[in-house]
């Protein structure tokens, strides 16, 4: 018996690790689809960016390949699958989770839910670290108030980086590709336009990001896989029948020698060949839609070795065809006149059907030109969702379009805009070169942020020495200060662009976040204590009325300042009062079993709850059209263990114990859906003994389970009116605020604060986001003066 033991445990042992490598191998192909896409797709406008005239002999040619070799070597080899990837918070990467690590272990939050009641937020969820000793340097930087904001600004400024490059991207790749295709049919049509092409491209590749990161993945995947082994099996074929000598410029004194006889005509090429590694920072962004593991197999298996051949087999092809030898005949193929070099080009052309071959590649390379934009796109998505979450970014729609992986985001809004912006640069700039120079600034200024803070989690998360953290700076810094020179020597010939997307962001990120930090602080100092509802309140001559009364606030202490003025003018509230307030912490995820804090507000004849929802930044906790039955189940569970709950927080109003997966047991309320047979287990009735009628019907009803005797006579009987309350009606409290700036206010704070107005009147409404009937909102105005 105990040998069959041991043999049904080792089975079931391999069918874990079976089933583990069969994910790991998923999402390492879905990973090449979506991360790696915009990566593939760099040779297309790397050497197509510069001109011929600019390449003026072998040895120019061989320097730039050199930096091309090392570059995709120490930043995403080395830099990115190496060392940024492990620095993920609990699965999730990008500039915010950076920042999030900085705030939950250095102190250095400026957020608004980083501030209040951090005992009660932080109970039990693991998002504080107690266990980090405080280090001379984490004192210092949490003591200074003006690293904080730096640090904000950082993480702000990487984000709109990204922003710019998931409008940018698409529009460069995809009218790369499209000036392939016009080469391919200059036999055909005497004059084709690629600009209309590239627009009509860009439209079906933003209309397709609904489906999800899993469908695209699958149906974009092979795409890249296929576009891979083409460019490295063309790279390889002009290795060996052009120009071998090639692979001797791997070697770094090529790249010295360009440092020390360069000018400033020849350090602006830098600024192109920043775009072969364009993508990188999507390994890191796009971390929540996939695994480390499946992100670093399939760079190193494939991507990384593809794109050294396809490189080097450009610079190959280029050097026999595209610059002028004293010493032998030059091969001049029948587009060298032409102002740019095409990829199409070094495609073999010896046979008679070359022309096919080729008019595959250019068909191919505009399905992976449009495949390649889908990194920045989703790690854009990633990156404002995290933004929102984290009250840097209005409110908009936030579709998880996976079950499985919380990372896996669609924001229609964005989507739209990105394509509206993507096609405008298109029609505007409708050449490579300028849309080629604004993105490679926007890839190198992201790089270096994520360089910046990195430094801060090696010297304050993982605590290793100053030495470290300034080494991994310094040596990364220098490689990206050095294309960033580059990028601003190419300031006028398009990176301008960059920079009006870059203000327009920033605008809206920090106009958002201060009116909701000022709206926040605003709430604090008005906010009432618990005893002017409980105390004075019988003296008003309040009453209540049947039904349940949701007060949304931020505050998770005290009454907030709009119920009060609420009562004081109205003087009713509901039978049973619950006061919800979204609490988020600076982590990706919150378990559901820990999700929930739940307490009393004044004497228990009162019936006041609060309830205190945390949530990460990647999770789903509002659009739920269920949000309202667990809350209600969460109170109910409270009730049957208020008095038995030993690990119970002693808040400053009262014990709060913490709720997650309901026990659907003997002791509390259950769901079922109406019309259902069990709804007959426990019929409502009112305090006169005959049944409810239910004015509002809900999709579930609660009901209490038959008499048993685990269950006390004076929890049944307050579950009993929980439940009564609820089938007589809901309501939802929300307040209105109305900001208004001093007239002696600076014109900054008038500006940021009227940005702020408008862009709360035209974003997402709450009462939409949280999913709450407009027949049942009470909104309740009130003026706030900043």
């Amino acid at each position: 018996m105990p040998l069959k033991l041991n043999f049904q445990s080792m089975l079931d042992i391999k069918i874990i690790i079976k089933e583990t490598w069969r994910r790991t191998i998923l999402l390492t192909v879905q990973s090449i689809g979506v991360v790696y896409g915009r990566l593939s797709i760099a040779p297309l406008y790397v050497f197509g960016s510069m001109r011929p005239k600019d390449i003026d002999s072998d040895e120019r040619l061989y320097e730039l390949f050199s930096f091309i070799f090392w570059t995709l070597t120490i930043v995403p080899l080395l830099k990115y699958a190496v060392i940024v990837l492990r620095a993920d918070d609990n699965g999730e990467g990008g500039t915010f989770s950076l920042y999030s690590l900085l705030c939950r272990h250095a102190k250095v939050g400026l957020l608004p839910s980083d501030e209040s009641s951090d005992e009660i937020m932080h109970y039990e969820t693991g998002s504080t670290s107690p266990g980090k000793k405080n280090s001379r340097a984490r004192r210092a930087i949490k003591n200074n108030k003006i690293s904080h904001y730096m640090m904000l600004l950082l993480a702000l400024f990487g984000s709109c980086m990204m922003i710019g490059d998931g409008v940018l991207t698409p529009a460069l790749s995809v009218l790369s590709a499209s000036k392939g295709l016009q080469l391919s049919l200059a036999k055909i049509l005497e004059k084709y336009v690629p600009v209309p092409t590239a627009c009509f491209i860009l439209v079906c590749l933003f209309s397709v990001q609904r489906y999800g990161t899993h469908k695209i993945g699958i149906i974009f995947a092979p795409v890249v896989i296929i576009w891979l082994f083409l460019i490295s099996g063309v790279g390889l074929y002009n290795i060996v029948h052009w120009d071998h000598r090639i692979l001797k410029a791997m070697s770094p004194t090529y790249m010295f020698k360009f440092m020390k006889h360069s000018t400033i005509k020849s350090w602006k090429l830098l600024g192109n060949l920043v775009l072969c590694i364009a993508g990188s920072e999507a390994m890191f962004t796009d971390l929540g839609h996939f695994s480390k593991k499946s992100i670093k197999i399939a760079f190193v298996c494939l991507v990384y070795p593809a794109l050294v051949l396809s490189y080097a087999g450009q610079a190959a092809f280029i050097s026999k065809h595209l610059i002028p030898h004293d010493d032998e005949v030059v091969c001049v193929t029948q587009n060298a006149s032409s102002e740019y070099f095409h990829l199409r080009e070094s495609v073999p052309n010896h046979t008679g059907s070359s022309e096919v071959v080729r008019h595959f590649f250019v068909v191919l390379s505009l399905f992976a030109a449009a495949v390649g934009s889908q990194a920045t796109i989703t790690a854009t998505f990633s990156i404002i969702n995290q933004c929102q979450a984290l009250s840097c970014f209005p409110r908009v729609k936030v579709v998880h379009t996976s079950n499985k992986i919380h990372g896996q985001v669609y924001i229609p809004d964005v989507n739209w805009l990105l394509m509206i912006l993507s096609i405008a640069c298109t029609i505007g700039f409708h050449e490579i070169l300028p849309l080629g120079n604004a993105t490679g600034f926007a890839i190198i200024s992201g790089m270096l942020v994520t360089s910046c803070l990195m430094s801060l989690v090696i010297l304050l998360y993982w605590e290793r020495s100053w030495l470290l953290a300034a080494s991994f700076l310094i040596f990364f810094g220098f490689v990206e200060i050095m294309y960033l020179s580059s990028s601003l020597l190419n300031f006028y010939k398009g990176a301008w662009c960059l920079v009006i997307l870059l203000v327009f962001c920033m605008t809206i990120m920090l106009s958002w976040h201060y009116g909701t930090r000022k709206k926040y602080e605003f709430d604090l100092e008005n906010k009432v204590p618990v005893d002017w509802l409980t105390d004075l309140s019988p003296g008003l001559g309040v009453s209540r009325v049947p039904g349940i009364g949701f007060i949304y606030t931020e505050v998770v202490t005290g009454i907030p300042a709009f119920f009060s003025h609420f009562i004081t003018n109205v003087p009713a509230y509901h039978q049973v009062l619950i006061f919800v307030s979204f609490k988020l912490l600076p982590v990706p995820h919150i378990s559901p079993s820990r999700r929930y804090l739940i307490g009393r507000v004044g004497p228990k004849e009162y019936k006041i709850y609060r309830c205190i929802v945390r949530y990460g930044y990647c999770d789903q906790v509002r659009d739920t059209d269920d949000f309202e039955d667990h809350i209600i189940l969460s109170i109910g569970e409270f009730i049957s263990r208020e008095e038995e709950d030993v690990e119970a927080l002693t808040s400053p109003e009262r014990r709060m114990v913490v709720i997650g997966n309901q026990l659907m047991d003997e002791n509390t309320i259950v769901s079922v859906p109406r019309g259902s047979d069990s709804e007959t287990l426990s019929p409502p009735v009112d305090p006169s003994g005959s049944s409810c009628v239910t004015p509002n019907q809900k999709k579930v009803r609660f009901m209490l389970p038959p008499k048993s005797p685990a269950m006390r006579v004076s929890v049944r009987r307050e579950l009993q009116e929980l439940v009564d309350a609820r089938e007589s009606g809901t309501a939802y409290f929300l307040g209105q605020s109305h900001l208004s700036v001093q007239k002696r206010a600076s014109f900054m704070k008038k500006f940021l604060i009227t940005t702020y107005v408008f862009l709360d009147k035209n974003c997402r409404q709450p009462p939409v986001a949280l999913n709450i009937p407009r027949a049942a909102l009470l909104e309740v105005g009130m003026l706030y003066t900043i």
